[in-house]
């Protein structure tokens, strides 16, 4: 297989037969022929599909419960794909709240990507947040100097566990600042 290339062989989803084709990657590509001749078959069941399912392998179990999954194609082989999005035929809804990544239906994979893979940084300092634990949120604290500002910010269940949270947090206050 040559490198920059998409190769498949043997494809034969819907009315392809057997098509073998070499796509240059990173090109804009245009699929075009007669009412019938396959090239939603070969773009939409053949290429995405096969891209969404390579993709969604690479999640966690967990994941891919949430993604419905195409078929897989019938294709002898598919060389050099990446993980694919598709934009849909279908005319875009007329929700004044959509967006290009709601439009596309790529929101879902966009969201899933970023909760995987980014780093959240605060907007104030331009640091990356970074997760704590309980100690080691303790620890930082203690090494503040003296007289330095702490704001603990957190949920507060309004049920039956209402009064040991108010305790917990006297118990709190109590420790770290008497």
């Amino acid at each position: 297989m040559a490198k920059g290339v998409i190769s498949i062989r043997g494809a034969r989803v819907h009315n392809l037969r057997n098509v073998d084709v070499d796509l240059p990657k990173n090109k804009l590509i245009v699929i075009t022929g007669v009412s019938g001749s396959g090239k939603s078959s070969l773009a939409f069941d053949t290429l995405y599909a096969e891209g969404q399912r390579r993709y969604v392998e690479s999640l966690s179990s967990y994941t891919r419960q949430f993604v419905n999954l195409q078929a897989k194609p019938d294709v002898d082989s598919i060389e050099g794909l990446s993980p694919a999005i598709s934009v849909s035929q279908k005319t875009a809804g007329k929700n004044p709240r959509s967006t290009v990544s709601t439009v596309t239906e790529i929101h879902d994979y966009l969201r899933l990507m970023f909760a995987r893979v980014g780093v959240p940084y605060s907007p104030t300092t331009n640091r990356p947040i970074v997760k704590f634990t309980a100690s080691r949120m303790v620890k930082e604290i203690a090494n503040l100097p003296p007289g330095a500002r702490v704001y603990l910010l957190a949920p507060i269940a309004q049920d039956k566990h209402t009064e040991y949270v108010k305790e917990y947090l006297t118990y709190v206050n109590k420790v770290m600042f008497e």
